[in-house]
């Protein structure tokens, strides 16, 4: 064996050396080179450029495969889908809207939408059997402020003069008393409170003061007084007001309407009005009927706060009505109108109002057919006779072997719209003022001060009424009366349905249930 001193290399015939390479002396020798050629330096500040098309890829490879067919095409449009994922454009708001249960839900809205917009989205992802009378409410909780915002105001507007740090928040909820002054003026302008200052209103009738108005623009003068909150103090003092076209004014001296006895107050055009939810414990107001006014564009403070308390809820509501309807005009006939338009509820379970009036006493106990009773009395005994022949079909028919009788009326109630289990007084007018106090809007509650007892709440005239009740038995059986037994139902849901066709001892048929919508 022979050592090499020194670098070495191996070779092969045939081969050239390469340059810059050293060669043993003797016999020709090339050096060993590598098969496999280097790669050319990366620049580390360009990208690597990938020449492999993944979306052929991916084509060629589904090309292969059969589609899948959409089990569920129906959930591609369903709008809880499409409200929960962020839009595309950036045009998109996000807002939080509160239910009357606490919880919120997060809508994505356009930078245009209005109130009725917001709702119409609402009641569909929250699944609502009905598209009428629902609302969008401005709520103040440490203010105890309240307002329904008109159809056509921009929400984002509203809620651009919202503090940052407040607790301002919009509320879902129905409100049935929105355009209820368009079907029942003569109970939201009382005669007494419509001023005959100006020849061309003179004698002039709440009906016709409506239709005048949205006529030709002229309004007559809306009077009476208020309590107002002195600046900076907590007394309270009586001054009469005057509501004009021109704005609000109070007088200086009594009811005087000289010129120079009057005093400007504010502007209709840069007015909200709010109404005060439990005034007498924030504010020590002398009533319960307290509203305020303020800047539309102003932030909310409480020394710009204007706080009048009425001496009913029939005359605050009036003086809260005529401002909107001074302030917005025609644009609140075209609300209702676009209203009116909208799908009917599904349920069946509401009525228009102008159904009572086509309702007529009808006997059928001739041979010759159907006559229509004139007689008021006689249709009074026709309407109780109506009430016995139900008790006596409902009495025969739980006679019948039923074994789901009895868990039927312990539990049908529950699922009812209109059933708010153990809420108190308090609460249930509370609520039902939020909601409007038309005409038969009612709901029933588990009474707090008798066992086994059900209290009927139900508004009339812009009032409460609540009525009682009670069980009883009949021949073994147990039933619930509300006339101490003279008229006796099985249930709950057969006393709603009673009424909602019968007066019974009610002023007014049940018509809308008062509702509360979990988002």
């Amino acid at each position: 064996m022979m050592e090499v001193a020194g670098p070495w290399t191996e070779v092969f015939e045939g081969s050239e050396a390469p340059r810059g390479t050293d060669t043993l002396p003797g016999n020709a020798t090339r050096p060993l080179v590598p098969l496999v050629a280097e790669d050319p330096p990366i620049r580390r500040s360009q990208p690597i450029l990938i020449t492999v098309n993944r979306e052929q890829g991916v084509s060629s490879l589904s090309s292969s495969v059969p589609a899948i067919p959409n089990p569920f095409p129906e959930l591609s449009e369903s709008p809880v889908l499409i409200g929960s994922l962020p839009p595309p454009a950036t045009n998109k708001h996000l807002i939080k809207v509160y239910g009357e249960d606490s919880h919120s839900r997060s809508v994505w809205v356009c930078r245009s939408a209005t109130a009725r917009e917001v709702c119409h989205t609402l009641v569909q992802t929250a699944h609502c059997s009905d598209q009428e009378s629902w609302a969008l409410l401005e709520l103040h909780p440490t203010l105890g402020l309240e307002r329904c915002l008109e159809d056509h105001e921009v929400v984002l507007e509203v809620q651009a003069t919202w503090s940052l740090k407040g607790d301002t928040r919009f509320v879902f909820c129905k409100n049935y008393a929105k355009y209820e002054f368009f079907r029942k003026p003569t109970l939201f302008f009382p005669e007494a409170m419509i001023s005959d200052s100006a020849d061309v209103t003179r004698g002039m009738t709440s009906s016709e003061l409506i239709q005048n108005l949205l006529r030709s623009g002229t309004c007559p003068e809306i009077q009476g007084f208020l309590q107002l909150k002195e600046p900076s103090r907590k007394s309270w003092k009586k001054v009469y007001y005057f509501l004009r076209r021109s704005g609000l004014y109070c007088s200086t001296k009594g009811s005087s309407k000289e010129p120079r006895h009057l005093q400007y107050v504010a502007d209709l055009d840069d007015l909200n009005v709010y109404t005060v939810v439990n005034s007498r414990k924030l504010y020590g107001a002398p009533a319960d009927f307290t509203f305020c006014i303020k800047g539309s564009r102003n932030p909310l403070r409480v020394q710009d706060l204007k706080l009048l308390s009425a001496d009913s809820e029939q005359t605050r509501t009036c003086w809260t009505s005529a401002f909107r309807l001074f302030k917005h005009g025609k644009q609140l006939q075209s609300n209702y109108q676009l209203s009116q338009s909208a799908p009917r509820n599904l349920e069946g379970t509401q009525r228009d109002a102008k159904a009572d009036d086509s309702l007529v006493a009808m006997d059928f106990s001739g041979t010759t057919g159907g006559r229509v009773i004139q007689n008021p009395t006689e249709a009074q005994s026709a309407e109780r006779e109506e009430g016995q022949a139900w008790r006596r079909r409902e009495a025969l028919r739980c006679s019948l072997p039923n074994m789901n009788s009895a868990a039927r009326s312990s539990y049908i109630h529950r699922s009812q719209p209109w059933f708010h289990g153990g809420v108190s007084r308090k609460q249930t007018q509370r609520l039902m003022e939020k909601q409007g106090l038309v005409d038969g809007m009612f709901l029933i509650r588990e009474s707090q001060q008798h066992a086994l007892c059900y209290v009927l709440s139900l508004s009339y005239k812009l009032q409460h009424k609540h009525y009682l009740v009670i069980p009883c038995e009949d021949d073994g059986r147990k039933y619930l009366t509300m006339d101490d037994g003279v008229t006796l139902f099985i249930d709950l849901l057969q006393l709603v349905e009673f009424h909602q066709i019968n007066r019974g001892i009610l002023p007014v048929c049940l018509k809308h249930p008062c509702v509360c919508v979990a988002l």
